[in-house]
Order: C-alpha cells, then sequence, then structure tokens
C-alpha cells in the first residue's frame, strides 16, 4: 500500500518497518473512559530483536491490508482489546509482532491459551510451599522461633528474602504494569480456554488493574514489595497489592473460530476476520524469511525464483484441495534451499505431497488416517 493511499490518521501503517519517530509523539490522549491513572511507572521494555526476525524474518513483509491497519488503529486509538480470528497459519499471532515491530513497543509478552487455563494464570503466581519450606529451614526446623522483625521494615521471609521472592507475574500481570506506552501482549488461541475464561477477563481488561491477596495483609500492604515480571532478569515494585495500568496495553487475542464468545466480551473487543494470504503476502514471507540465505547462495536470482515457482504451485494446490497453511509452504522453500538439486525430479513431487498434506477444513482426518 502506497503512503499517499493511507490515511492520515492512521499510527500504524502497516509497512513492516519500524516507524521513525516514537510513538508517544503521535498517540493521542485515550477516551475518557479508557483514561487510567496507574503507578509506579515502570521502566521502558526490554528489546526482543531475535524473537522479531525469528516470527518475520529480517525484512518488512507484505504490507499490510486496509482492514488490518484500521483495526489496529482503532485498537491503539480507543484502548480496546484486539479478537483476531481466522483459519489456523493465516498469521493471527504473527500480527502482534509486526505492530510491536513497526510501533518500536519492546518485547512482546505471549500467554498461550490451554483447555485448563484461568485468568488467574495469565496475573500471577504465588509459591506458598517453597515459602514455608524456605522459613522452616531458615529455622531450623519445627519448634524453633524466628528473630521478630525490626519495628517499621518491610516484611520477610527466609533468609531476609521478600515476599516479592515467591510471588511471580504472569504475562497479563506484567502487561498490565504501568508503562509509558502500551505494551503488546499475545493472547494466543483464547478459543481453546475454558468456557468461563472470557467471562472471567471482563472485569481486568474493562478496569485495567487487579490485586494480589498475599499483597494486601495489612502488614504487607503498608510497605511496597518487589516482584519478578515475565520479563527475564526484571522485578517490579507493587505497593498495597494493586497492579494498575497507566498505557492500556495492545492485547491481540486470537481465535481459530472453535467456540462463540459471550456477548460482553465481544462489545469489548474490536474484531479483526484475516483470511487466507494472497500470492503478494506469500511471497513477502518467503522472501522476508529466506533473503539471507538466497543472497549467500551465490545466485539470489535463481533462488529467488525458485522460491516464486514454490509460491505458485503452492496456490494451485491450496485452490485445488484447499487447508493448506502458510508454515507449510515455509517448510517446502527451506528444504528445496536447503541442498543443491533437493527440488528436483520425482522424488520431490513426492516430498511435497508429504509436506503439503492438508491440515485444515472438513474431512481432514481422512488425510492423516
Amino acid at each position: 500500500m502506497d503512503d499517499a493511499v493511507r490515511p492520515a490518521w492512521w499510527i500504524y501503517r502497516g509497512t513492516g518497518h519500524p516507524r521513525a519517530r516514537p510513538l508517544g509523539d503521535d498517540l493521542p490522549p485515550p477516551p475518557p473512559w479508557r483514561d487510567f491513572r496507574g503507578g509506579p511507572l515502570q521502566p521502558d521494555p526490554p528489546d526482543d530483536e531475535d524473537g522479531l526476525v525469528r516470527r518475520l524474518g529480517t525484512s518488512g513483509g507484505a504490507p499490510a491490508s486496509r482492514e488490518e491497519a484500521n483495526a489496529v488503529n482503532a485498537a491503539l486509538y480507543l484502548r480496546r482489546p484486539l479478537l483476531v480470528t481466522g483459519p489456523p497459519g493465516v498469521g493471527k499471532s504473527s500480527l502482534a509482532y509486526r505492530i510491536s515491530r513497526e510501533l518500536r513497543l519492546g518485547r512482546v509478552l505471549r500467554w498461550p491459551i490451554s483447555s485448563r487455563t484461568a485468568v488467574a494464570h495469565g496475573l500471577y503466581s504465588y509459591d506458598p510451599i517453597g515459602r514455608v519450606h524456605d522459613l522452616a529451614a531458615e529455622r531450623g526446623g519445627p519448634g524453633e522461633a524466628s528473630a521478630p522483625a525490626a519495628e517499621g521494615a518491610a516484611p520477610a521471609a527466609a533468609g531476609g528474602e521478600d515476599i516479592g521472592d515467591y510471588l511471580r507475574l504472569g504475562p497479563l500481570g506484567t502487561v498490565l504494569l504501568a508503562h509509558r506506552l502500551p505494551r503488546v501482549l499475545l493472547v494466543d488461541e483464547i478459543d481453546k480456554g475454558d468456557l468461563d475464561l472470557a467471562n472471567d477477563l471482563l472485569d481486568v481488561l474493562e478496569e485495567g488493574e487487579f490485586r494480589i491477596p498475599e499483597l494486601t495483609r495489612r502488614r504487607i500492604a503498608a510497605h511496597e514489595v518487589e516482584v519478578p515480571t515475565d520479563d527475564p532478569g526484571r522485578r517490579a515494585p507493587i505497593a498495597g497489592g494493586r497492579v494498575a495500568c497507566r498505557a492500556f496495553p495492545l492485547i491481540v487475542m486470537t481465535s481459530n473460530g472453535e467456540r462463540e464468545f459471550p456477548e460482553a466480551f465481544k462489545r469489548r473487543c474490536l474484531h479483526l476476520d484475516m483470511g487466507h494470504p494472497d500470492e503478494e503476502r506469500l511471497a513477502a514471507m518467503v522472501a522476508a524469511h529466506f533473503e539471507r540465505r538466497f543472497a549467500g547462495t551465490g545466485n539470489a536470482e535463481e533462488a529467488g525464483e525458485q522460491a516464486r515457482r514454490l509460491v505458485h504451485r503452492f496456490l494451485e494446490r491450496r485452490l485445488e484441495a484447499g487447508g493448506l497453511t502458510p508454515d507449510q509452504l515455509l517448510n517446502s522453500v527451506h528444504i528445496a534451499t536447503s541442498a543443491p538439486g533437493a527440488a528436483d525430479g520425482e522424488a520431490w513431487d513426492e516430498l511435497l505431497d508429504f509436506l503439503w498434506r492438508r491440515v485444515t477444513g472438513p474431512e481432514v482426518r481422512d488425510t492423516w488416517a
């Protein structure tokens, strides 16, 4: 999409390249009903360039569609979560990483959902058994009295360690800390969660905060406690057991359409439905992941042409049989470009039949029998 046809109000341009201006220079204030004032303010999140390259490749990839860019910008302006639906493998999860790269928002926090996931798992965890064991070891066994804490001192657990050492913020809890700019959270495959998960998220998404009961008891609540976060090696100070956001995070929740969501949940989200990528987008995906390899072959033009033929053949197979995902195309390009002659002859046709077995759509089970 040419810059000339991108609306002026767009902050996220969908180019796949980091923007030159800091997001804080252009992000307008939130709506009054989404204006949060949590604290204390946290340092900017760490970068994760290796993670972005692994997910997206080195180049910008295909430009975003107008629908995608409209949805992301609406989420930024309104401070609302994005519910992204579509078939498996079409790039729903990658959207969170594309947003983070372009807007320079640092490491993406990821919360994978399973059938046993509860909201509490995403907020924080507490290890009471470990704390009791450490306390017993410090006392020297049952019956030994521990020294009383000095008046006004922060409550210690064992060996002078704070209760914060037995707590850890999860990805949802970490993203709700008070940050200067929105952090990006990927809630992956939320439709795999328990029926109550979406309902249980409503209050957290609406209020932008939660409490840690273990830190709200009177003796502890009077002190600021440092708790490890979901960012490796980082801790955050929490006062009174309350975690509250400043800039509401940009939350991308993906769904493969395995279940419907409650109306109240859908009203609080913005919905983006992603279809299968077209030839331009598939070619851009291949280029983003393999351009360094093509350049290292000594004949980048020939390697690129081989990849284009594979994209075309993949699209023909997808049109004919359906049920194919971009991951399967990338797998075939990797093998084709890994060794000379790998993509030649009948053996290659047999391998493509194996790699390009349908994984989505009706009667898929028959192709895996």
